[in-house]
């Protein structure tokens, strides 16, 4: 008999651990392969778990409402065949593919047991037991396997990966020492501040806090320790595109048997600004800038209980305003009714919300990170303001909205951050009155 275990999966960039909620399977159960074993929930969405093997379940490592950080082993399930050794505990599962590949690792594990240090996968960082045994054959150290770029799924480093870093590893520099060592350091200057006392006295009611409320203050408070936040503000006179709207919005919902509400328009603007400056849609890896390829834009939806969640708008900018408005009302329908998949909240590089929603005329939100801005939209207000025209200024009434536009500092500057959250409003304002849908 041999025993697989089952791990965490990576769920997403920004996701590192989640929350078991329930044990769909006990000790001693006969579990199929992709057959779910457990669900988890992050501050996104309720997941499943499935088994990748055939087997039965022999021990569960983990309680109801523990965290479980990304890439930990939750489960142990014994399955049918020779015992794996401990070099090479994933063989029993490899696909036939990699099966040689796994062979002539075995052969110098031995060797190399005693004088490398074990790899580990950390939350940004999924190491399959087939790369972990390869850096082992090959003396890799933990520093040199977190600098190989990974081409998998999710940045995930392949077998390919390793065989190419291998044939070239003679003739490069090693350096990615100083950016693991850097990140080795990182939680030490974490530090965290003592709360101060409460009192509570017996009129005071005491509510315990929902595991997504808990989840999203843990990650809020991150990313105000990681980005420096700075905020830039202007306003956009939305006006033709208030009267657009109200005068298209019932042939378009005949026709397409979807409401056409303000946020695909916006959203489709802020598009075709991402376009025209490109660093505003980048992620930080230590001291690297990655610089996405893909425009994909986050959606914070409102849900039943006052949260917040964020499915993401694939390719943001390939979408006409049809295509649009159907993306965002699928989103917003399916976040409303917690229906939402997990692959419907993750690769995001760019987020809008509407505090507009909510009355506010404007808000300074945080950073979803690994993003470096995001954007709020205030309230469409009908204002006096002064137009002008060749005979002259004079007042009149528009409907106009604030753009907050919050920032990481650290790597945009004022000058990008202003002229992006300026783009956004000048193709607000430049809308077609005669635009056909």
């Amino acid at each position: 008999m041999a025993k697989f275990e089952l791990k965490l999966p990576k769920m997403g960039e920004s996701v590192a651990e989640a929350t078991l909620t329930s044990w769909l399977k006990e000790v001693g159960d006969t579990i199929e392969a992709d057959e779910a074993v457990l669900e988890i929930a992050t501050d996104k969405v309720d997941s499943e778990v499935p088994s990748e093997v055939d087997g039965v379940l022999v021990e569960k490592l983990f309680n109801i409402d523990d965290v479980v950080q990304v890439g930990q082993t939750i489960a142990i399930i014994e399955t049918d065949g020779d015992a794996v050794s401990d070099a090479a505990p994933a063989a029993v599962v490899e696909t036939p593919a990699v099966e040689k590949a796994v062979a002539a690792v075995e052969k110098t594990i031995a060797v190399a047991k005693d004088t490398v240090a074990p790899v580990v996968s950390s939350g940004d960082r999924f190491y399959s037991p087939l790369v972990k045994n390869m850096a082992k054959a090959e003396g890799i150290s933990q520093a040199e396997l977190d600098g190989i770029a990974g081409t998998g799924k999710d940045g995930r480093v392949t077998k390919n990966d390793m065989l190419a870093y291998i044939d070239t590893r003679g003739t490069q520099v090693q350096a990615p020492a100083p950016v693991a060592s850097q990140k080795t350091a990182a939680p030490v200057a974490k530090t965290k501040a003592t709360p101060s006392p409460v009192s509570v006295n017996g009129e005071d009611e005491i509510i315990e806090m929902t595991r997504m409320g808990k989840l999203i203050s843990h990650h809020m408070v991150a990313s105000v320790q990681t980005s420096a936040h700075v905020q830039s503000f202007i306003e956009a006179d939305v006006t033709n595109i208030w009267n657009w709207r109200k005068k298209v919005k019932g042939a378009f919902e005949q026709r397409e048997g979807e409401k056409l509400t303000f946020t695909p328009i916006f959203m489709e603007a802020v598009a075709k600004a991402i376009r025209d400056f490109p660093m505003i849609n980048i992620s930080v890896d230590g001291d690297r800038i990655i610089k996405r390829k893909n425009i994909n834009l986050g959606m914070a939806a409102a849900l039943a209980d006052g949260n917040l969640i964020v499915p993401v708008i694939k390719n943001a900018d390939q979408l006409n305003l049809v295509g649009m408005t159907k993306a965002v009302n699928d989103l917003a329908t399916r976040s409303r009714g917690g229906k939402l998949k997990p692959d419907d909240t993750q690769g995001g590089t760019y987020t809008v919300t509407n505090v507009g929603t909510f009355g506010s005329i404007m808000g300074t939100p945080i950073i979803n990170q690994p993003q470096v801005a995001i954007l709020a939209l205030g309230a469409i207000r009908k204002v006096p303001a002064v137009i002008e025209t060749p005979d002259g200024d004079f007042i009149g009434i528009r409907m106009k909205m604030f753009l907050s536009h919050s920032y990481d500092h650290r790597v945009v500057n004022g000058a990008l951050g202003g002229q992006f959250v300026k783009r956004v409003a000048e193709y607000l304002e430049a809308w077609d009155m005669n635009r056909e849908i």
